[in-house]
């Protein structure tokens, strides 16, 4: 059995960044981050949509607020001192009709509460910014950006590497003991024990929770994300960011067109029910774990709820020709030849049994001192953007 003064589950960005955190405040102290994959940020970060957000769509005062900011300016310093790529490109938000205006202004004020710089500009000022866009007006956030995510969380692994730290891969959590000791994670690399562990498994964090003796009631149900790229020829309709006003009762933004760093351009996602909690595609089924989603009472409160946006998320998964619709909507000359497939991503969405979708960061706490769990139950974006402020307010908590 290993020992360690931490233990994190998870190499995704949440989990690197909380272990590299832990480095900075406790230099000398041990720590071993345990991944389930041969490699880091292969789920959630891995397939994430690349963005810097700003922090102006989210509630004033809410941990996705507050951690947005700092972790915003955070990450842009990470990724100047070690070479990531990045860049602070822009995006506009725009009200396609007259119905979305009232929404943009909340976000507009949401925005300026927040610190966001952003501007509402007309017609004129969108077709400078985005010549293929079409709105009746738009909100232009300059602060927001791009980043290489899987660049972040290689050199956080290799810092924590340098700080002494241990990244131990193919190890899934099978077990978690609380005992005098500390507490035991149990995988298929061996046992390991440390006073404290912190529990940043994603899409499977709630599982993990319940084995390390949780009570929160909140489950993670599965929505994949699903996207086209535009081919070579259709890039020069977007040059950065290109956003809906969101529907504010619904946590999804929209599909949208974003640039890459490497230059490619996404557009999408719709959000529909995974199959499996890294399901991918259409063909990828796991029935224990679909038939937890479609039986668990607050996702079946919460379908019924929002029924009607669901179907629409439903028929754009089976029709392009309704995606491409909704895509022209933002930029009218998209055509169904202009897109071809990309990858998808699952987005772990905490869920309430109320059937109420946790719309902000939810840490929760377990086991007692000497045997301590933090679990980390519903990081959604911009978890990625703030994932060093995450960690460090984390690491702060185990001070006290």
């Amino acid at each position: 059995m290993q020992r360690s003064d931490l233990l994190v589950i998870g190499g995704g960005i949440v989990g690197l960044a909380t272990a590299y955190r832990y480095t900075q405040r406790f230099p000398g102290n041990t720590v071993r981050v345990l991944e389930k994959e041969p490699a880091v940020a292969r789920h959630q970060t891995g397939r994430n949509s690349g963005v810097l957000h700003s922090g102006v769509y989210y509630k004033p005062g809410s941990l996705k607020a507050v951690n947005c900011r700092e972790g915003k300016a955070a990450m842009e310093a990470f990724c100047r001192e070690h070479e990531v790529a990045f860049e602070t490109c822009g995006k506009v938000i725009v009200a396609v009709d007259e119905s979305d205006l009232p929404a943009l202004e909340r976000i507009e004020q949401r925005g300026h509460e927040n610190g966001v710089g952003c501007e509402r500009i007309g017609v004129e000022r969108l077709a400078e910014l985005e010549p293929h866009a079409r709105g009746v007006a738009a909100l232009h956030v300059p602060e927001a950006g791009i980043v290489d995510y899987l660049g972040v969380c290689d050199k956080l692994a290799e810092q924590i590497r340098l700080a002494g730290g241990e990244l131990t891969l193919s190890a899934r959590v099978t077990a978690i003991d609380l005992h005098d000791d500390g507490v035991t994670v149990t995988t298929p690399a061996g046992e390991f024990t440390a006073p404290t562990v912190i529990n940043c498994a994603g899409l499977h964090c709630d599982v993990v929770a319940r084995m390390a003796g949780s009570k929160n009631p909140a489950r993670i149900v599965p929505f994949r994300g699903e996207y086209f790229k535009l081919k070579d020829n259709a890039k020069h309709l977007c040059r950065d960011l290109i956003y809906p006003t969101p529907d504010p009762a619904f946590p999804f933004l929209g599909v949208h067109f974003t640039r890459m760093v490497d230059g490619s351009i996404e557009c999408g996602p719709n959000a529909v029910l995974a199959f499996a909690r890294e399901g991918y595609d259409k063909r990828t089924i796991n029935l224990g774990e679909l038939t937890g989603s479609l039986t668990y009472g607050g996702f079946v409160r919460m379908a019924i709820r929002h029924w009607r946006m669901g179907a629409g998320e439903m028929w754009r998964s089976v029709s392009k020709a309704a995606f491409v619709r909704a895509l022209q909507r933002l930029v009218p000359e998209i055509t169904a030849e202009a897109l071809e497939p990309a990858p998808a991503g699952v987005r772990a969405q905490a869920l309430t049994p109320d059937g109420k979708l946790v719309d902000d960061f939810l840490i929760d706490e377990s086991g007692r001192p000497g045997a301590r769990v933090v679990n980390v139950l519903n990081a959604p974006s911009p978890a990625a953007t703030a994932a060093l402020k995450i960690g460090e307010t984390i690491v702060e908590r185990l001070a006290t």
